[in-house]
């Protein structure tokens, strides 16, 4: 098949983001940040449910589209997020690439690291940009915790501790089912898992993993991993749907010990706090407040203003390395995982 020219959009202006489906995290994160992005602009929404891709394009300043096809065909849309369930990604990236737009795709990207190679390919071939809306990298607390491990400020990083986990949700939720690409460990288990990346480095292998079985839904309720790098520093990380809230990292080294706690999830509004723990003295470091899902979709739209003028997406080895490089360790971690019932909350 041949490769479909790029749709560059109006020149000059900002990327004109389509979204297909109106879940609950486009709706309550990532609509409201287009209007605190300088470069994006909302145009149009679809969603299965008419009703509520009226509300929600109501709300937003947006047209409601017929349906994502509609979407896909819209000259006045340059670009597309897909809040979708996880199952639909490839399915629906796929064809917003064929049509010429830029993907944005809630993670993770796909639901196999096949999906994802492929779908990284389509997007190189036609020169689109395409990204997984993984926000939290976004966010200037983890560039500042890496500056202080690599200044030394806790000597040799040893070891990496991290764990995302949320109450129990309902029974009818979409990530209860398997046929949607549900479970813990590509919903909430992809934070400490690409955290361990960011601090250990991209080559990191199972060392041991445990997976929480529903057999039920058919999916994992949360689980627990270690993973290992090639110099012997270690990764421990849990995640799940089963407990109270938290979402945190420790980092420890020779010498003491840096925690961050609301990682990967904080609003806005919050001025987050770094830990500094050594012997004989503690340090709380108060950061500005960030917003990482505004800087996520503004270095999405950088990068598609860059392809405009280019042809082709100016980060795509780093992007699709780290994109594929994530789906293989997800896919290694539920290949070898030992799998175990899990309990429900009562």
């Amino acid at each position: 098949m041949s490769a479909r020219t790029v749709s560059t959009g109006h020149d000059g202006g900002p990327v004109r983001l389509g979204v297909l489906g109106a879940s609950s995290v486009a709706r309550r994160r990532t609509l409201p940040a287009v209007a605190a992005a300088p470069n994006v602009v909302l145009t149009a929404i679809a969603s299965r449910d008419k009703g509520k891709a009226a509300r929600m394009a109501g709300e937003f300043g947006c047209v409601a589209a017929a349906d994502y096809d509609a979407v896909l065909a819209s000259a006045d849309v340059d670009a597309v997020y897909l809040p979708l369930p996880a199952a639909l990604h490839h399915r629906w990236a796929l064809a917003a690439l064929a049509a010429g737009k830029h993907v944005l795709v809630e993670k993770p990207m796909a639901t196999t690291a096949a999906e994802t190679s492929e779908l990284l390919d389509a997007a190189a071939r036609r020169g689109l940009v395409i990204r997984q809306n993984l926000t939290y990298p976004h966010h200037r607390q983890h560039a500042t915790v890496r500056d202080l491990v690599e200044a030394g400020r806790i000597g040799p990083l040893m070891e990496f501790h991290s764990a995302f986990c949320i109450p129990p949700l309902p029974a009818s939720d979409i990530r209860h089912r398997a046929e949607l690409g549900g479970g813990a460990l590509l919903d909430v288990g992809v934070y400490p898992i690409s955290a361990a990346r960011f601090f250990l480095g991209d080559e990191l292998e199972v060392a041991g993993a445990v997976l929480r079985w529903d057999a039920e839904y058919d999916v994992d309720m949360g689980g627990a991993v270690l993973l290992r790098s090639g110099d012997g520093r270690t990764a421990t990380l849990s995640f799940g749907f089963e407990h109270g809230y938290g979402a945190r990292y420790l980092l420890w080294g020779g010498s003491g010990r840096i925690s961050v706690d609301r990682a990967f999830t904080p609003p806005a509004w919050l001025a987050p706090v770094v830990r500094i723990e050594e012997q004989d003295h503690v340090e709380e470091i108060v950061l500005p407040s960030d917003h990482q899902f505004r800087n996520s979709l503004s270095a999405f739209a950088e990068a598609v203003l860059d392809a405009r003028s280019t042809g082709a997406d100016p980060e795509r080895a780093v992007q699709a390395a780290s994109a594929l490089g994530l789906a293989e360790l997800l896919a290694r971690i539920g290949t070898e995982a030992q799998r175990v019932p899990a309990t429900r909350a009562s």
